[in-house]
């Protein structure tokens, strides 16, 4: 090979090397029954991700990762955000149990502090307005003292609502008029710091918040009539999302400012529009595009992308909508969804070694009399403490009879509860069975046997795990709801039950 082949050989392995680190996975972990840190560590190995992003100071995941050459993203929640501003010291504290620790003891190789998640978000009311910024100041100031800001550098993961255009274009974007001076002295304060910005995207929520939006303009690959900014033309809402920030930037003094895709992708269930073909056509187009070097229009260079999400959280609240539990791209048990093709051209691969719970399901009895007076609480009960959103509308499981409605919720509960002794008996109207119940797409799960969980080593200053938002009463009410009619008017149930649960 000649001087000129081996530069463009030396020139196309650095180009995939430079793809395959433009993408990472979020890896959420508010999971009834995670998939030990140590297989999922393996997952993302053998899938040839090098790149994480954790939500919280999780023990598990982070012992997991030590010398595992993956790079860490490590989130504060929004919960942290008023004691790390509240003193200085509360934040050295944090760093040097989260991070310091982590670096020097165990060889996880964090590279950036992620403060607050979203803080920023309408829906917040400006709850954390007054604290994200002095956090921010204060993690800085410890990774300072800790000799860490070199090493890692801090961002804030942003909601793209803090940005907005009254003219409807790309060139109208500015930083929302109520935060305006406030993300500007951040984003100067990441500068000047050497961080960068965090924006999360996700055009299945234009499409889902907006039933006349264009479906086809969510898509990479779609046919919608692409808007048009001047010499410009938009085919698809990421790009135009995505230049609406740079344009943002551009007029506030801060065009060169690196940013980073924090959260994207599309659900698997929970909604009409959550499927698998759906999920599959989304993020193959978006890792199409990592492939191809392929930028947006005001930056033709694409950024760093960490996709939404690698596994499914059956325990993460539902008040944005019931596909909140279903963004992996790998079921909760390292299972593959659908394929993917991934930026180095390989496909996926699914998790291994992992231990189940007996295959055994708990569902209404035969003779159980459906109209039981004690089966609306029974099935209130159920979905107060486990996951029934795949029994809603246009969702994997809405196509069950009455008893499969009822059976589905009884074993979510049971395989919940670890299949423990009385989890299946709901007032005598439940029987553990081991014929597997699973209908086409719906699927009655089996859990993992957390027992062969290694123990986590380390641990937070502060633990979330008395604040993170577990099981949505309301799912819970509304399942009570309708089993009630189920009860008064059996010939119904199936579209009211289908109707409670959305």
């Amino acid at each position: 090979m000649g001087p000129n082949g081996l530069f463009f050989l030396l020139l196309y392995s650095c180009y995939l090397l430079s793809s395959t680190q433009g993408l990472g996975f979020n890896w959420g972990t508010r999971s009834s029954h995670p998939l030990p840190g140590d297989i999922v560590v393996r997952l993302l190995k053998d899938n040839g991700i090098n790149k994480v992003k954790l939500f919280e100071a999780d023990p598990q995941a982070l012992s997991a990762l030590g010398d595992s050459g993956i790079e860490v993203m490590l989130g504060i929640p929004n919960e942290f955000l008023a004691p790390l501003a509240s003193t200085v010291q509360v934040a050295e504290q944090w760093v040097m149990q989260n991070v310091s620790q982590y670096i020097s003891k165990y060889g996880v190789d964090i590279r950036s502090v992620a403060v607050g998640n979203e803080p920023f978000l309408k829906n917040y009311m400006g709850m954390f307005e007054q604290s994200t910024y002095t956090a921010l100041q204060n993690v800085q100031a410890a990774l300072i003292k800790a000799g860490l800001a070199r090493q890692v550098k801090i961002t804030v993961p942003l909601n793209s609502d803090v940005y907005q255009t009254d003219s409807g274009l790309p060139s109208g974007g500015d930083f929302r008029a109520d935060i305006r001076t406030l993300m500007i002295a951040i984003t100067q304060f990441l500068i000047d710091n050497g961080g960068f910005l965090t924006v999360n995207i996700y055009p299945f929520l234009s499409l889902y918040a907006d039933p006349h939006f264009p479906a086809d303009y969510a898509f990479f690959d779609g046919s919608a009539a692409p808007v048009v900014d001047g010499s410009i033309s938009y085919s698809n809402v990421f790009e135009a999302n995505y230049d609406t920030l740079i344009w943002t930037l551009e007029k506030n003094g801060f065009s060169n400012i690196p940013i980073v895709v924090g959260e994207i992708g599309w659900p698997t269930d929970g909604d009409i529009n959550a499927n698998v073909d759906a999920a599959r056509r989304f993020n193959q187009g978006l890792l199409d595009r990592i492939s191809s070097g392929q930028g947006t229009p005001k930056r033709t260079t694409p950024p760093e992308v960490y996709l939404f999400g690698l596994i499914d959280e059956d325990m993460k609240s539902v008040d944005p909508g019931n596909f909140e539990r279903h963004w992996g791209v790998f079921f909760y048990d390292g299972t593959i969804k659908y394929q993917l093709r991934l930026t180095d051209g390989r496909y996926l691969t699914p998790a291994k070694s992992v231990k189940y719970l007996p295959k055994q399901w708990c569902v209404l009895g035969p003779g159980a009399n459906i109209m039981d007076p004690t089966l609306a609480g029974s099935i209130g009960y159920a979905c107060t403490y486990a996951d029934c959103t795949s029994l809603g509308y246009g969702s994997t499981c809405n196509g069950l009879d009455a008893g499969g409605n009822v059976s589905y919720a009884f074993n979510a509960y049971y395989q919940t509860m670890n299949q423990k002794a009385g989890a299946c008996t709901f007032n005598n109207l439940a029987v553990v069975t081991r014929t597997d119940p699973s209908i086409g797409k719906c699927r009655f799960e089996v859990m993992i046997d957390i027992s062969q969980h290694k123990k986590a080593k380390g641990g937070p200053v502060v633990s979330s795990d008395t604040t993170r938002p577990g099981r949505d009463s309301s799912v819970a009410l509304s399942v009570v709801a309708v089993v009630v009619l189920l009860i008064s008017s059996l010939t119904r149930v199936h579209h009211a039950l289908i109707a409670s649960v959305c």
